[in-house]
């Protein structure tokens, strides 16, 4: 069989229809064991499957520490909650859930922000 060159194959492409361009695309899939399939939604899907860190996170007051009214102030500036519900909810340490279903980017500052008044926080 003689050698083909590229350009002859491309002519060759170019003389044939729709149809016949199709069968020859499953003729190779099925002569060498390869799909036609893009490679770029196997990337796609294997990058959303290997992510386990969640996008949203619970942030929860384990401890107040020793500054019981820092922390009361700082979650009443984070939540919005008032001074009562902010109290309510360092008072319910080790429980105390301060914000729920919150992007991880922002959960960080909120975190940051509770160290800072003294608490410990972490993410559920």
């Amino acid at each position: 069989m003689a050698k083909l060159v590229t350009a002859d194959v491309l002519a060759g492409l170019k003389e044939m229809t729709i149809l016949e361009i199709n069968e020859l695309v499953e003729a190779i899939e099925e002569e060498f064991g390869v799909t036609a399939a893009a490679p770029v939604a196997v990337v796609a899907a294997e990058a959303s499957a290997g992510s386990d860190e969640p996008t949203e996170v619970t942030v929860v007051i384990t401890d107040i520490g020793q500054s019981k009214i820092q922390v009361i102030k700082a979650v009443n500036a984070i939540t919005g909650a008032g001074l009562k519900g902010a109290k309510e909810i360092v008072e319910a340490a080790p429980e105390g859930v301060v914000k729920e279903n919150v992007p991880t980017e922002e959960a960080e500052d909120i975190k940051a922000q509770l160290v800072e008044a003294g608490a410990s926080v972490e993410f559920k």
